[in-house]
């Protein structure tokens, strides 16, 4: 489990093809303290460590992932948002994410507000997920707070401390993100509507 609370970014230093997969060779100032076999979010996709050498180690994302996240559009020196699973003792500072990317979306618009940047989502309103004003979204991987929700769009803004450090301040209008909506209010939208085939 995750929280949104984004702990450093990776470069693409490679990608390579293998079949349906791929492999990315990413570099990180926190990549010595991964192990094999963890799991770590990338821009909310939760990936697993498959190989690790200095500051730079290997993830592969299968078919299915890539065909439902911005993980197939990235390129070398592409920069990823990561975080760790959070620890059992440790602070909940966003809010429950499992880094399972539900769909994505496309930035429509961006606002500099002088000191704090206004972004604007549009998503597919057909799988059913929905956002609510004031809840809670997961933007590549980043915890954010909704307003001017509507029923395939809504607004998100952005401090500096999160737009330096994350990969925000690389979005530009028209680029694709993952989205992975608040896992509450999926539970209540499914008891509500009941179960469908």
């Amino acid at each position: 489990m995750f929280t949104g609370i984004v702990e450093s970014l990776a470069e693409v230093i490679k990608i390579d093809q293998e079949g349906t997969n791929k492999t990315f060779t990413l570099k990180s100032s926190i990549a010595a303290e991964f192990k094999i076999d963890q799991s770590i979010s990338h821009n909310g996709v939760c990936l697993t460590v498959t190989a690790i050498e200095g500051d730079t180690y290997k993830v592969t994302a299968v078919e299915e992932t890539l065909l439902k996240t911005n993980l197939n559009s990235l390129y070398e020196a592409a920069k990823i948002n990561l975080e760790r699973c959070m620890p059992a003792n440790g602070r909940f500072d966003g809010h429950i994410v499992q880094g399972h990317v539900d769909q994505t979306a496309i930035c429509t618009r961006i606002e500099s507000r002088d000191g704090s940047w206004l972004f604007d989502f549009e998503y597919d309103a057909n799988p059913g997920n929905i956002t609510v004003e004031k809840g809670s979204i997961c933007i590549n991987g980043v915890s954010l707070t909704v307003f001017n929700s509507a029923a395939n769009s809504f607004r998100v803004a952005i401090i500096p401390y999160t737009y330096s450090f994350t990969n925000f301040h690389e979005l530009k209008e028209g680029d694709s993100v993952n989205l992975e909506f608040d896992i509450l209010g999926k539970y209540i939208k499914r008891i509500l509507g009941g179960y469908q085939s």
